[in-house]
Parts: structure tokens; C-alpha cells; sequence
């Protein structure tokens, strides 16, 4: 198995630059891939923000890539969640580390917004301290 860097999963997506996208969708086609979950928090940054693709649209293509056969994602279950959160309209960052916290009593932040969106989704336990 072969951990990839959030530049090939880039590269794979989006095909921006012809000589790596090959390299990658070589590597990654043909190879048992491990995508540690910072990677996918990373991936969705840079897409969203570099690239200025819209919210779900990243959210649907790192499922679509989280589901090829060769790829597994570290904590996949949390990272799931993390994107169904954020397609609903949840920041991915806050979703991801909400989704990781979910074995604990509650998550403290001052982040008013993050606050109003787990409420939004009906996720209890999301509070300032």
C-alpha cells in the first residue's frame, strides 16, 4: 500500500496539469492507496478555495474518490460523516473534527457559526465554553 500527498489527489481530480494527472491516475489505478484524513481535510480546502469549485461539488467528488476500489481512507467512517455534514452546508474543517469527536460528551468552540450549523443539523453538544 502507497500513501498519497494532497497534490496527487489533485492532480487526479482535476487534471489541471496533463503530465501529473497521468502519473497520478497511473499510480493510483494501479496501486493500493492509503489518503490519510488530513489529506482529504487539505483536499477540500484547496479545491474549494484554490480551485473555487463549489462546496458540493467537492464534497461529491472526494466520495466518488474515496470509493474507488484501491483507496482507503484513514478513519473513512469519520471522513464520511464529515462529508455529509459538509454537503449539507457545514465548513468540512469543523465537520471533520465534530465527526472525530463524536465518542465525546461535547465540543467546545467559540465559532458561533459552527455552532449554528450543528444545531442546523441537528447534532446536540456543540456549545461555547
Amino acid at each position: 500500500m502507497r500513501a498519497i500527498d494532497t497534490n496527487v489527489v489533485v492532480r487526479y481530480l482535476t487534471g489541471d496539469d496533463p503530465e501529473q494527472a497521468r502519473r497520478a491516475r497511473a499510480l493510483i489505478d494501479r496501486n493500493a492507496i492509503f489518503v490519510p484524513r488530513t489529506v482529504i481535510l487539505e483536499c477540500e480546502w484547496v479545491l474549494r478555495r484554490a480551485y473555487g469549485l463549489p462546496k458540493k461539488d467537492v464534497t461529491s467528488a472526494l466520495r466518488q474518490f474515496a470509493g474507488l476500489p484501491d483507496v482507503t481512507l484513514e478513519d473513512a467512517e469519520i471522513v464520511a460523516r464529515a462529508l455529509d455534514w459538509a454537503s449539507e452546508g457545514m465548513d468540512f474543517a469543523d465537520a471533520l473534527h465534530l465527526s472525530a469527536a463524536q465518542t465525546c460528551s461535547g465540543l467546545k468552540t467559540f465559532d458561533r457559526a459552527f455552532i449554528r450549523a450543528a444545531k442546523k443539523e441537528g447534532i446536540p453538544g456543540v456549545t461555547a465554553p
